[in-house]
């Protein structure tokens, strides 16, 4: 995995190229059929990034939730969703004295809000904004010689408790089963800006960024 934006690209590029089918469920023409309720769950590959997202330090997680398609017309509906979800960073170390990995977990109660826009049947665009919830962290450091192997849980005082960001993907229904990707972009710096006899610094000075696979189901 050279990025997680490169991973992006191409995850969206073949989904969009292999999975347009006929579907054999007909999109309702008044949101007649009424609201439906979901759960949805999927792997992640989270990151932290400053400047950009060129970054190889990803981490795999998952996320887990519940969502509710709440049709407003015969090819919109809106979507608000409620999901733990892990974010955070990964980065491998290496020095003449010891190697290993750091990993960065943030563990987060994410809520999104999204308009969904059926493009054909069985196809759809995704997007809006989302407010996620810290709810626990931790950093483990695994050394590969044996030396060192450390698990500390992170001063969640110096950690913003709220991540608010964009979201943005893609998705394919057949009948009540869907599968899709999605890409949420944090707009808020995880540490918190701290002072230090002076000196104002923000750890960690990276923001969220989340390249998401999932499946659903909804009844």
């Amino acid at each position: 995995m050279k990025n997680l934006k490169n991973l992006t690209a191409t995850v969206l590029m073949l989904l969009g190229t292999t999975c347009i089918v006929n579907a054999q469920q007909t999109v309702t023409t008044d949101g007649g059929s009424g609201a439906k309720f979901g759960i949805k769950g999927g792997v992640n590959f989270s990151n932290l990034y400053t400047e950009d997202v060129d970054d190889e330090n990803v981490l795999t997680g998952f996320n887990l939730g519940v969502f509710l398609e709440w049709p407003i017309t015969s090819s919109l509906a809106l979507q608000p969703e409620v999901a733990f979800t892990t974010k955070g960073a990964e980065d491998e170390y290496n020095n003449p004295t010891t190697s290993g990995r750091v990993k960065f977990r943030l563990n987060y109660i994410e809520v999104p809000v999204l308009l969904k826009f059926n493009v054909t049947r069985n196809f759809n665009l995704h997007f809006g904004p989302y407010a996620a919830f810290l709810v626990d962290s931790k950093i483990t450091n695994e050394d590969n010689n044996g030396n060192v192997n450390f698990e500390e849980a992170v001063n969640e005082d110096d950690l913003n408790k709220v991540d608010l960001g964009l979201a943005a993907g893609l998705g394919f229904d057949f009948g009540n089963i869907g599968v899709g990707a999605r890409y949420n972009y944090g707009l808020t710096t995880v540490g918190k800006e701290q002072n230090f006899l002076g000196t104002t610094y923000t750890y960690p000075d990276g923001k969220n960024s989340v390249l998401s696979l999932f499946a659903s189901i909804k009844f």
